[in-house]
């Protein structure tokens, strides 16, 4: 028996083919294929871009903390290595007391009456600072000193300044040492220590 099937009618094509095929656009058909929509699209877009800009701003955060921290340790220790210079003129005369020179314990200090002046740790000299100001610190690549305009020498982000002042006069003295710097774009820090210097040798200054 042979059945025979009823022609199709443009409608009938039309359901048949519905999500199958897309309506033909100059003589061709065109698969129907599923895709992004915009909004996908930006949700994809805002997800990537913090996936990558939140390690990126937490490393940069990490990198500032690490150059703050390295810079204020050198701080520290260029306070501290002024302090040591100071203490070491004050020595020096007591050195020359026990030989037979007789010589001012502070002898060599610039000022004890709270001016501000700078020490080079590389010979101790010891200069104050004009116009109140201190200028800053310089390098070689190595040390930290005043090159006075010699080649190879340059400006550092430091600013040291000390200053003496009587505590107990004549027997008792402060330094304090301030350093001052700023490390890229954050605000500039300020460090501070001091130490009490005595007259622990007889030198005939208070006669």
């Amino acid at each position: 028996m042979i059945v025979k099937r009823p022609l199709s009618t443009p409608q009938s094509n039309a359901a048949e083919n519905r999500g199958t095929f897309l309506p033909q656009v100059a003589g061709r058909r065109m698969r129907a294929t599923n895709g992004f929509t915009l909004v996908e699209t930006l949700v994809a877009i805002a997800v990537l871009t913090i996936a990558i800009v939140a390690p990126m701003s937490l490393t940069t955060q990490s990198l500032s903390s690490a150059y703050y921290a390295r810079d204020q340790v050198t701080a520290f220790h260029l306070a501290q290595e002024a302090i040591e210079a100071v203490r070491s003129v004050r020595d020096g005369n007591v050195l020359s007391n026990a030989f037979g020179e007789p010589a001012d314990l502070l002898s060599g200090f610039p000022s004890t009456s709270d001016e501000p002046f700078i020490v080079d740790t590389r010979d101790n000299t010891m200069t104050l600072c004009p116009a109140q100001t201190c200028p800053p610190l310089q390098t070689d690549g190595n040390f930290y000193g005043y090159g006075g305009g010699a080649a190879g020498w340059a400006d550092t982000r430091f600013t040291r300044e000390v200053r003496a002042q009587f505590v107990s006069e004549p027997d008792e003295i402060r330094v304090s040492v301030t350093v001052r710097w700023a490390t890229g774009a954050q605000s500039a820090r300020s460090f501070t220590i001091s130490e009490n210097l005595f007259r622990w040798v007889d030198d005939g200054s208070a006669q």
